[in-house]
């Protein structure tokens, strides 16, 4: 069941003009909307995206799927997308929404940590995994993450069962342009989806250590693929049910792939793997 959106906290950066909105389940959700001016497949490409990296175990915020009614759009007349000087009216219905990690008027988030501190995140592997993750899915963006504060328990999959200490944790988030974004094609750049940061591959000394995740996808699931399939809205698929289909055609014939693009990603940039041999 998807959640309701109740009320407008602000507007994010970025090209998608996501809004943050309070929904009816008492959490904090990033929202973008089908009339997102990046194309209404930036939402499809979010949604399998999310199914995929919890199959995975690779952090990431908590997805789901918001209900923006006209009431809500009616008593909040600042949800809207700016196209130049035009404002467009948000439509009613089924939109993308990922889950804020805290309430934002006391959860400090960062998109950016010095180094001193990313050495310190507790899933700071996590980077390697998406990595396999994004050469995979095609990601034609730079990896975006954010960080925050919290127990890990709570957080981190890998930390010590009943463990109290706090820590900072990394999100993978804004997957709109895995599969090329609106083109649902595979451009296979070496340098597209890589962390600006080089410090988060320097653990690098062979293909292994890129695992379990390459032997993950090399046998990655056909029923993951299907439980994602069926997940979508249709309104985010109406008229383009064929060439959605055929996405995961594409995937399942790459997966034997991802180790030849990680090798082409390390030779079109030594310097970004200094300890790979």
């Amino acid at each position: 069941m998807p959640i309701h959106a109740s009320r407008l906290i602000r507007k994010m950066r970025g090209g998608a003009q996501a809004h943050l909105l309070e929904a009816d389940d008492g959490g904090f959700w990033v929202v973008k909307f089908l009339q997102n001016p990046q194309h209404r497949r930036i939402l499809i490409n979010e949604w399998i995206s999310a199914v995929f990296l919890r199959f995975l175990q690779i952090s990431q915020p908590e997805t789901a799927i918001i209900e923006v009614t006209e009431d809500f759009l009616r008593e909040n007349p600042e949800v809207y997308i700016q196209l130049g000087s035009q404002r467009l009216p948000v439509e009613p219905g089924r939109h993308f929404a990922s889950r804020f990690p805290g309430d934002p008027s006391v959860t400090a988030v960062y998109d950016f940590v010095p180094d001193a501190l990313l050495r310190k995140v507790e899933n700071l592997g996590h980077f390697l995994g998406v990595l396999v993750f994004d050469k995979w899915m095609g990601n034609a963006d730079a990896r975006q993450s954010i960080f925050f504060r919290a127990r890990l328990r709570e957080w981190s999959a890998g930390s010590a069962a009943g463990s109290h200490r706090a820590g900072f944790i990394a999100q993978m988030m804004d997957h709109g342009f895995v599969l090329n974004g609106p083109h649902w094609d595979f451009v296979d750049s070496p340098l597209q989806g890589l962390y600006f940061r080089p410090l988060v591959y320097e653990s690098v000394t062979s293909l292994n250590d890129f695992q379990p995740w390459l032997d993950q996808i090399r046998h990655f699931p056909e029923e993951v693929m299907d439980m994602a399939y069926r997940q979508v809205p249709g309104q985010w698929v109406l008229g383009e049910e064929a060439e959605f289909e055929a996405l995961f055609e594409k995937l399942m014939r790459r997966r034997k792939r991802v180790e030849h693009l990680l090798e082409d990603c390390r030779t079109a940039r030594i310097s970004l793997f200094p300890n790979w041999q």
